[in-house]
């Protein structure tokens, strides 16, 4: 399977260029919108958690929102765009072989590319609000790591079971919006106790937030043991995930 990504990685190029180019197409603020989404939510919470319902974070609200926005948002975009990268690709999906997990890998990245250039307002907050970078930010590739594993197995179990059942899309359009807020998204995580924080803490993505503002904005390593757990889970469900993909494959001209 990893020789096939290497032997076909021309194709991931061409198609993660194709779908940056129409995702931009025709838009005034062309990647603009990758930094003005999050922008926009991180102004409406930090309205919210500042005047309404104040929060202490330890730092100002904005950045702390910013930064898990951005991350979250990394996840978030590359499996929505995932769910359907295969449904909407019928006819290269049912008449052209090469490996169908190309379409879900590529939303990632493209995903990913609106990650970076959204990471140029977090580093403008961040210079902004005087908060320095320490040693512990060359942690920071190891947290992209296991989100990027984390996220690409998601992506890659949805976008086939949106090929089955097109139920999947509607449902998962009324779950993405609970599970930002059962991860530590836009609070800290230890402010949350009883049930619900015990739920929270048992979702692979709260780990993952937290430790990206760990190691950025607080300048210091994450909690090992529940980082290290959701780093597990991320990377066995990632195996498991492109098997059972890899398996499916001969069915999906079926179902398309």
């Amino acid at each position: 399977m990893v020789r096939e990504q290497l032997d076909y990685r021309d194709l991931l190029f061409q198609l993660t260029r194709r779908d940056l180019a129409l995702r931009y197409t025709q838009t005034v603020m062309g990647f603009g919108w990758a930094v003005f989404m999050p922008l926009v939510n991180t102004i409406i919470f930090s309205v919210v958690f500042t005047k309404v319902a104040p929060l202490d974070v330890g730092l100002p609200y904005p950045v702390f929102a910013y930064c898990g926005l951005l991350i979250w948002n990394l996840f978030a975009s590359a499996v929505t765009f995932s769910l359907t990268s295969l449904s909407s690709n019928t006819n290269l999906v049912a008449k052209v072989y090469f490996p169908r997990e190309i379409f879900p890998f590529s939303a990632v990245v493209v995903s990913f590319v609106d990650f970076l250039v959204g990471s140029l307002l977090l580093v403008a907050l961040m210079l902004y609000y005087r908060i320095a970078i320490t040693p512990a930010v060359l942690f920071l590739p190891v947290v992209l790591i296991v989100c990027l594993f984390f996220t690409t197995a998601i992506s890659l179990i949805l976008a086939m079971g949106n090929l089955f059942y097109r139920d999947v899309k509607y449902i998962f359009q009324v779950l993405i919006t609970f599970w930002m807020f059962a991860t530590g998204v836009l609070y800290p995580v230890d402010a949350i106790k009883g049930v619900f924080g015990q739920i929270i803490r048992l979702n692979p993505m709260t780990p993952i937030v937290d430790a990206f503002r760990q190691v950025l904005l607080y300048g210091r390593l994450p909690d090992f043991q529940s980082f290290g757990i959701a780093a597990a889970i991320s990377v066995a469900l990632f195996c498991l995930a492109w098997v059972m993909f890899h398996r499916a494959e001969f069915r999906f001209a079926e179902s398309v």
